[in-house]
């Protein structure tokens, strides 16, 4: 009966579609970002500079015993370092879905403070850095057209001419 009733009235159930479609966009503006769904692990990244290094003496004066006491923190899933010829270490503990990343952020600075009594006084004084992440922009899709040439009609459906998506 329900359906019958918006069958003979089509223009009535695009009206009610509309507005519950306008509300929805609505309300989805005035949703804090708190409520969004978390899509991507947290991640804190580690940062130490030691000037006039080799990565080979970074990896192992700053690196191993930055990442021996850093493996193990609660929560972590994986870590990732790289150490550069211009004397930077960069290592990205990243954790399992749901830890706070504020939290995570707090262990690993409590395991970096630890690493810092042996590490050469030179990295000690420029300091270590310890950050919080955020790695959401995960993928960027965007139109294009292997045949170069505008559509006459600026109202046409971006998606009707022959195109493909590329991650970029």
């Amino acid at each position: 009966m329900l359906a019958r009733f918006f069958i003979d009235r089509p223009v009535l159930a695009w009206v009610i579609s509309i507005v519950i479609f306008l509300l929805g966009a609505i309300a989805a503006g005035f949703l804090p970002v708190a409520e969004y769904p978390e899509i991507t692990p947290p991640t804190v990244r580690v940062t130490a500079n030691y000037p006039g290094a080799s990565s080979n003496v970074v990896a192992d004066t700053v690196a191993a015993p930055i990442e021996q006491q850093v493996v193990g923190v609660e929560g972590m899933m994986y870590m990732s370092s790289q150490s550069n010829n211009d004397g930077t270490y960069t290592l990205d503990v990243t954790f399992e879905l749901g830890t706070s990343v504020n939290m995570a952020q707090v262990l690993v600075q409590n395991r970096v403070a630890i690493a810092e009594l042996t590490l050469p006084d030179v990295v000690r004084t420029i300091g270590v850095a310890v950050k919080k992440r955020s790695a959401d922009v995960l993928l960027g899709i965007s139109l294009y057209s292997s045949v170069l040439r505008a559509s006459a009609s600026p109202a046409s459906p971006v998606g009707s001419s022959p195109s493909r998506t590329r991650a970029i």
